[in-house]
């Protein structure tokens, strides 16, 4: 991960930082990490969505940890130096600025079990749409609805999901909300 970490520009390492002490911080449902690589990429930097998602979780796993010991900057850094030789330099740089404005934010759960390990909901998006025709049917005018959804997994990595439905199918998913909503009433 050091090799990839070291294409990274200092700023954007910073930001992917910033945003994880956030995430853990709960004050953002995860790191947007398929945006950021974006914006590397159209900075002109080669790195995949897996690679910097990989590199998220180092940073983030490596964060939550001196928190979890309650490390000092210098201890971190130490920590780093000793146990990591061939991270680079502008990378020890951010997380040490990082660390030392930001990091004593960091709430620690006293019972570690209670982390969550279930998706959070960050956004849905949805669109009405009308399949015209096929190569097999030359009218169909068959309506669907496509719904985007948008989960920070547990490890604050924010992924987008997909899936239409037709709709009868669209019909079931709206009662089964005014349920959900009927019983949250009553809460």
């Amino acid at each position: 991960a050091a090799d990839k970490i070291n294409l990274i520009p200092q700023d954007f390492f910073a930001e992917l930082c910033e945003q994880i002490i956030q995430h853990l911080n709960h004050k953002i449902p995860g790191v947007n990490t398929a945006e950021l690589c974006q914006r590397i990429q159209t900075s002109g930097i080669e790195i995949s969505v897996g690679d910097l998602a990989k590199i998220a979780n180092i940073v983030s796993f490596l964060f939550s940890t001196a928190a979890r010991n309650n490390l000092s900057t210098e201890e971190l850094v130490t920590t780093l130096g000793n146990a990591v030789s061939t991270l680079p330099k502008h990378a020890v740089q951010v997380i040490r600025h990082v660390w030392n404005e930001q990091g004593k934010s960091i709430g620690v759960s006293e019972d570690g079990r209670n982390i969550a390990t279930v998706g959070q909901f960050v956004d849905i998006k949805w669109k009405l749409g009308v399949a015209m025709s096929s190569d097999s049917c030359r009218s169909l005018k068959y309506p669907y609805v496509t719904v985007t959804l948008k989960v920070a997994d547990p490890s604050g990595q924010i992924t987008e999901k997909s899936f239409e439905m037709t709709i009868p199918q669209f019909k079931n998913f709206f009662r089964q909300f005014k349920e959900i909503a009927a019983v949250l009433e009553t809460v």
